[in-house]
């Protein structure tokens, strides 16, 4: 099945609003096996909208339209799939239902223009709106369907997932399995030679590999005819890539590294607290995004200057003169502050050089220095310690590859069974 992805709204053409639906549609589209073919844009004119949709209609058998479905005078995109496909709005009491008790949930007053929105294609599948008022639909006619969702990205996704995509596995005849294999620690370039044969001689399941600031991944997807066939040929496949670049996998379920990490902490039931300096805190601040985190993480330090750390974390100022406030010696003695003021399983430190400026030639900008102290039940220590080079002339990534790194120790220390 080939799609097109149509969005409506003169909002998208003035740069007002980022487009981030169609990317979201095209991603789970491809996930299913779906080909998106076009991508098109258009404002609330209904004489371009209608030409634009039936372009759209000859040239795939399924469009997704997102927006121009709200109350007022300008949304006119279910009108216009009316008029192109030849059929006619209706009332639908069900969905009219669910408008008004959205209002009474919310406490507000539902104007007569909100009414608009519970009229739908009369021949068409309606898709309930969780979050917000306007209903989609699914219309198809001779072969060719339309899909209409609201404009609202968090309407848009959970109407989608929910409603559409199980029509859609429906309309395709198939069943489709993936799995997001996650790395770190090995480059696009020298995943892709790792796996080269594999993927010159791909049919199914198939091999795509990307690369993302930091770390790369590969969906391998399998399209069957039972589900039962597609997870079996992706498991196995995923097993033949972990024989080769196992020791580089984080997830093969598409989890990012914090969500893993977190995940592991609160598993073992590991209390954890860290110390910043190049980072100003930003480690703590993506850690504790995971909700429940606050059953294991304990505490941060934000030790920007040298005082700082003498005074919150004991740093020797002898080690700071000897070796610099950027270094193994300070990162370690950062670690050993956090340990002795917290006493949590996992002390955690890092110290580095962000940019633009502030680099030298022994130490340049992107210097960047992490330890971490693990401390078992019978008061036993291993420290686990690791000098980057990140090279990014720009302060912000600089910061947050930092923090992807002491990740990634914080996960090698994990799974060794030393914590």
């Amino acid at each position: 099945m080939q799609a097109s992805i149509l969005s409506v709204g003169t909002e998208l053409l003035f740069g007002q609003t980022i487009n981030t639906n169609a990317a979201f549609l095209s991603e789970r589209l491809n996930q299913m096996g779906i080909d998106v073919m076009y991508h098109f844009t258009v404002g609330d004119n209904p004489e371009r909208l209608e030409e634009i949709l039936e372009e759209a209609l000859k040239k795939t058998d399924l469009v997704i339209t997102t927006g121009g479905l709200g109350p007022t005078q300008d949304d006119l995109t279910k009108e216009i799939v009316c008029q192109v496909m030849k059929d006619e709005l209706v009332l639908n009491e069900p969905a009219l239902l669910a408008i008004q008790q959205f209002f009474l949930k919310v406490n507000r007053p539902m104007t007569d223009n909100n009414l608009k929105q519970a009229y739908v294609p009369k021949s068409a599948i309606v898709l309930q709106n969780t979050m917000g008022t306007a209903p989609g639909f699914v219309l198809t006619k001779e072969n060719k369907t339309v899909a209409c969702l609201p404009g609202p990205p968090r309407e848009m996704s959970a109407m989608f997932d929910a409603s559409l995509a199980p029509i859609l596995e429906k309309m395709s005849g198939s069943s489709i399995f993936y799995r997001m294999v996650r790395t770190y620690g090995i480059g696009e370039s020298a995943l892709e030679t790792s796996l080269m044969d594999l993927i010159d001689t791909q049919t199914d399941p198939t091999i795509a590999t990307y690369a993302m600031e930091g770390e790369c991944y590969l969906r391998v997807t399998s399209k069957r005819s039972s589900r039962e066939d597609a997870v079996k040929q992706v498991d196995n496949m995923v097993d033949r890539i972990a024989s080769r670049i196992g020791t580089y996998i984080y997830s093969i379920d598409g989890q990012n590294l914090v969500d893993v990490v977190a995940s592991k902490l609160l598993e073992k039931e590991l209390s954890i607290s860290c110390a910043e300096s190049c980072t100003g805190g930003l480690f703590a601040a993506t850690l504790t995004r995971v909700p429940g985190i606050s059953a294991v993480f304990d505490r941060g330090f934000v030790t920007y200057s040298n005082q700082s750390k003498i005074d919150e974390l004991g740093v020797n100022p002898d080690t700071l003169v000897m070796y610099g406030a950027v270094s193994r010696e300070t990162a370690r003695e950062m670690a050993e502050g956090v340990f002795h003021a917290t006493g949590s399983n996992l002390c955690i430190a890092v110290t580095g050089i962000a940019g633009p400026e502030g680099g030298t030639d022994e130490k340049p900008v992107g210097l960047v220095c992490i330890s971490l102290i693990v401390t078992d039940e019978a008061g036993n220590q291993q420290i686990y310690e690791e000098e980057k080079h990140i090279q990014r002339n720009h302060r912000e990534k600089n910061r947050e590859l930092a923090v992807l790194a002491m990740l990634h120790i914080l996960y090698r220390a994990l799974n060794t069974g030393c914590a």
